[in-house]
């Protein structure tokens, strides 16, 4: 055993399984403690609300001593003992906030979409804190703009211009100072309804004219950003420019197609970036992985035990959980040698699965 590791956040199982297969002794704080958490973790502590988070870190911390400290969304700025393995507070702050992080690609030179004066439109509104895209919406008039707030009063949003092209992002390793990208991923988000920029999945690696571009500035980004560790710089790729989105300060939603298409350990490669170990180059992808998040489209309860289904699932829920209508439900995965074939095998997966929510 390499150490005894506390993921904490609001979402986990990416984390903590990929520490466990690097050999670690994981224990968890965690949201929602699906089956597959429990498989590769010691011990865990589930919270409902962000507010309980550090009493649950205080709770499980006296049970346990801890060699490391991972935080995941929600995490990044919390005060704790543990000797950190990540970005500190002070330097995570500026990315926790999409003004400051707009400010901050300014200041690089760094190709972003521009702030829009209140009343003009069409403008993508974003709240200044939160991770997934799950609020962001296009908004068209002043009379959508209220919309919005009336779904989401008093949170602090910016306004950004539209711009078109496929939603990617770039999974980095930096030490502080150097940085080196590990992989291009396509983002597949929701398409739909109040959500429809939300975070749902990803295909790794991603081939596009403009990856190796993308990649160069996401290393710029990731080098200035002081972060520590493995980072997330979050691109809209048009047809011929790249517009730098956010960073994600943190572990990824892409840790899985990352680790399969890569024949990675993502966890190794943050811990020694910690340490100020950077890897000599990118790992040499060795199939192209995809996965999606399937939500439910009615209030639901999942009676069936899914966990046979594991080779291809994650997030697996316990039987008999009930789902409102639009929460998550399970992650689904496919692979192959090409874009085409993993898609296809995510697709019947995605099949196979559907037969037990009916």
């Amino acid at each position: 055993m390499k150490g005894r590791v506390l993921v904490a956040g609001f979402a986990t199982r990416h984390v903590a399984q990929s520490a466990h297969r690097a050999g670690y002794e994981v224990c968890s704080v965690d949201h929602f403690c699906d089956q597959d958490l429990t498989w590769c973790t010691k011990d865990r502590e589930k919270f409902d609300e962000l507010d309980d988070l550090p009493d649950a870190i205080d709770r499980i911390s006296r049970r346990h001593s801890f060699d490391l400290f991972v935080a995941t969304s929600g995490a990044e700025d919390l005060p704790v003992a543990i000797p950190l393995a990540g970005t500190s507070r002070d330097r995570i702050a500026p990315f926790l906030d999409k003004l400051d992080t707009q400010h901050f690609f300014e200041s690089l030179g760094v190709p972003v979409p521009r702030l829009m004066p209140p009343g003009n439109y069409p403008a993508m509104v974003k709240p200044r804190r939160g991770a997934g895209g799950w609020r962001n919406a296009i908004i068209r008039d002043n009379a959508g703009l209220r919309s919005w707030e009336s779904l989401y009063p008093d949170v602090p949003f910016i306004r950004q211009e539209l711009v078109t092209g496929i939603p990617a992002s770039v999974c980095c390793i930096t030490d502080g100072t150097r940085a080196l990208a590990i992989a291009a991923n396509e983002q597949i988000l929701r398409g739909s309804g109040e959500s429809a920029y939300g975070f749902s999945g990803s295909v790794t690696p991603w081939d596009h004219p403009l990856r190796a571009r993308m990649m160069a500035v996401a290393e710029k980004i990731a080098a200035a950003s002081g972060c520590r560790g493995t980072i997330g710089i979050d691109f809209m790729v048009g047809n011929d420019n790249t517009w730098a989105i956010e960073v994600n300060p943190r572990f990824q939603g892409t840790v899985d197609t990352v680790e399969r298409a890569c024949g990675c350990s993502l966890f190794d490669l943050h811990v020694n970036a910690c340490r100020g170990e950077m890897p000599a180059s990118a790992p040499i992808p060795v199939c192209i992985a995809a996965r999606s998040i399937l939500f439910a489209d009615r209030d639901m309860t999942i009676k069936t035990d899914l966990s046979p289904l594991r080779d291809f699932l994650s997030d697996i829920p316990w039987p008999d959980t009930f789902f409102e209508e639009g929460q998550a439900l399970v992650s689904v995965s496919g692979w192959g040698r090409t874009r085409a074939d993993a898609v296809a095998l995510l697709d019947k997966h995605i099949t196979t699965v559907k037969q037990y929510m009916r």
